[in-house]
């Protein structure tokens, strides 16, 4: 029965993996589709470093899949290292969004 649900969660997650890695190849490629478009200044600096973090959580996802084979204390440092760089991009987001309001509606 043990063996049944750790299959199963080998299953789960890499389904899960999966998932990810599509929906952030997708934001990859919204993120250059949309870079056309974004002016320059404050807003165009925020972008580009917006970019840059969907560049590197892409690859993170990318290699979702081989996570197991890494002891646990790389894997601890690599999610702390996630979790990190995933704060500093909600913050520039609702920072970038603000401005754009704030512009809107100047």
């Amino acid at each position: 029965m043990m063996e049944l649900i750790q299959k199963l969660e080998l299953n789960v997650t890499l389904v899960l993996s999966l998932g990810s890695i599509l929906v952030m190849l997708v934001g990859f490629y919204q993120v250059l589709a949309f870079r056309r478009s974004v002016p320059g200044g404050v807003v165009g600096k925020r972008w580009n470093f917006l970019t840059l973090l969907v560049v590197f959580f892409t690859l993170g996802f990318i290699f979702s899949p081989f996570f197991n084979l890494l002891p646990n204390s790389l894997l601890r440092l690599f999610v702390g290292v996630i979790f990190f760089f995933g704060s500093i991009y909600v913050v520039i987001t609702i920072n970038l969004i603000h401005t754009v309001i704030r512009e809107l509606t100047d």
